[in-house]
């Protein structure tokens, strides 16, 4: 009786065992989604994947449409309570069979086909939009986009408020909008496709999904922060990969000319970043604890130059410490006194300093010394950094009303405007080869000209080092103050590592 027990038993956990497998596949890693499958009477069942080696999202779906009172198409989701940003590069795979196919995102208050809806979305024959159903089974609603053939999409939910951001990458996005629709508290957010053809399969591929939480209403700024996602941006494909995140304030990413390390600065600490590892350690700075994002390598990367918070000396005070740590030296007498940049043959510092209450560039020895004083206009100038042969200083400056990039020559004569644009512009970082600018942009409508706070919609952008043409947008992020404050290209110039901001980090996981 006890071997028949002992047989059944046996035999019953393997059964257990065996019928449990269909149930483990079905639980594919999906990203940051919860679930997929198809919405309403679809003909052809559709699919999603998603490849961590790529970091791309695949969806194949069909559907006669996503209109009037009702929708089919194939929908990848998660649920998500308040305000979000979802932002995506999205590409519909191959000449596929009716113009009005479509990719994008979708949010929705069911699974239901007639449910109301809002989907920011991308049709096979470039037309793009913000399609909407306020009521279920109402008929769906329009606002078409000014721009065609958008492969960068972003939907923002504010409340009842839903914006739409379409770009064609490396161009700014152009904006829609909707307001007063209800869709609930809790809805289904993710990506979808539909084939506008019953008979039809159709695939669409998306890359650099992020979601984010943005801001809450009421944040005080340098007293209330948000998570952090430390990024590495290709230059040459734009693609971007999430390599570390943070529930806390993590800001200006520097990179080791090795090419092995990054450094960043969170809590007053600095800590460095094993690249191999993914893992951060903090870095000895001896007593300097309150240091802020203003902190730059040495060309040579055997120094460090360190920003650090000293009430008692005015604010921002400068050190220089070695860059495998110690105990730093401090080099200005006073504050507020921010670095941005050493020269190629390590014997002077350039900083941001504030002296009679005029905002101006500076230069100081590294060793220590007198400060000299290079600018002199009306207006806030900030930035400056060495290019590589330490001929000239790039800096950002307010004194025509709005922040643009400028260039002098290495002892403050001819200064000149680089840009002139639409954005405010701030913080130019020279590539090691020197042939590149990289600079952060904030839009006039959010930020004055003068400031430069955290948690806003920013570019980055690259412009060719003399400043011809017109800028490219590598990255569209929710950041700000941190992003990029100082030089974080890779030594190779091929990479940029920046930080983006959600109040929920975990919506944009480690990438591999």
């Amino acid at each position: 009786m006890k071997n028949l027990k002992q047989t059944l038993l046996a035999c019953l956990t393997s059964l257990s065992l065996t019928t449990s497998l269909p149930v483990m596949a079905q639980k594919a890693n999906l990203g940051l989604f919860e679930g997929h499958g198809d919405i309403g009477a679809v003909l052809k069942p559709g699919s999603a994947a998603y490849n961590p080696q790529t970091r791309t999202y695949d969806l194949s779906g069909s559907g006669y449409n996503v209109w009037f009172d009702h929708d089919e198409f194939h929908f990848m989701w998660k649920r998500m309570k308040g305000d979000f940003i979802l932002y995506t590069r999205a590409a519909l795979v191959g000449k596929g069979v009716d113009p009005h196919r479509k990719v994008g995102w979708m949010v929705r208050t069911s699974l239901d086909g007639k449910s109301p809806h809002i989907n920011a979305v991308e049709h096979g024959d470039g037309l793009t939009s913000l399609q909407f159903r306020r009521t279920e089974g109402a008929n769906t609603e329009e606002v078409k986009a000014k721009l065609t053939g958008a492969d960068v999409i972003q939907l923002e939910r504010k409340g009842n408020t839903y914006t739409m951001r379409v770009a064609k990458f490396g161009e700014p996005f152009v904006t829609e909008q909707v307001t007063d629709l209800p869709l609930g508290d809790e809805v289904y957010v993710g990506l979808f496709i539909g084939s506008h053809n019953k008979d039809v399969l159709e695939r669409g591929v998306f890359r650099d999904v992020r979601i984010s939480v943005p801001a809450f209403e009421g944040l005080v700024p340098y007293k209330d922060y948000l998570g952090s996602n430390l990024e590495i941006l290709d230059i040459a494909s734009g693609n971007r990969q999430v390599i570390f995140n943070s529930p806390k304030s993590l800001q200006a990413p520097n990179w080791t000319p090795d090419g092995k390390t990054l450094l960043y600065n969170s809590d007053g600490l600095m800590y460095t970043f094993n690249l191999a590892s993914r893992k951060p350690s903090i870095l000895n700075t001896g007593d300097v604890k309150n240091n802020n994002n203003d902190h730059v390598l040495s060309f040579d990367g055997k120094m460090l130059g360190l920003s650090s918070g000293v009430k008692e000396l005015g604010g921002s005070i400068i050190y220089t410490v070695p860059a495998k740590g110690g105990s730093p030296k401090q080099i200005t007498p006073q504050g507020p006194s921010y670095l941005h940049g050493w020269s190629p043959d390590k014997k002077t510092l350039v900083f941001t300093a504030s002296r009679n209450n005029e905002y101006d560039i500076y230069t100081v020895p590294a060793a220590g010394g007198p400060e000299l004083r290079i600018t002199d206009a009306k207006g806030l100038d900030d930035g400056p950094e060495y290019t590589p042969d330490g001929k000239y200083i790039y800096f950002n400056s307010a004194r025509t009303g709005t922040m643009q990039i400028y260039r002098m020559k290495a002892d403050g004569s001819e200064q000149q405007a680089i840009t002139n644009g639409e954005f405010n512009d701030w913080f130019p970082h020279i590539s090691p080869d020197g042939k590149w600018l990289l600079f952060i942009s904030f839009l006039k409508e959010e930020v004055k000209a003068d400031d430069h706070p955290f948690y806003k919609h920013v570019y980055l952008r690259m412009l060719p080092i003399s400043g011809t043409g017109q800028p490219k947008v590598l990255a569209y992020i929710y950041g700000g103050q941190g992003t990029i404050n100082t030089p974080s290209w890779s030594p190779d110039s091929k990479r940029v590592a920046f930080i983006s901001n959600s109040a929920e980090t975990a919506l944009s996981p480690v990438e591999k």
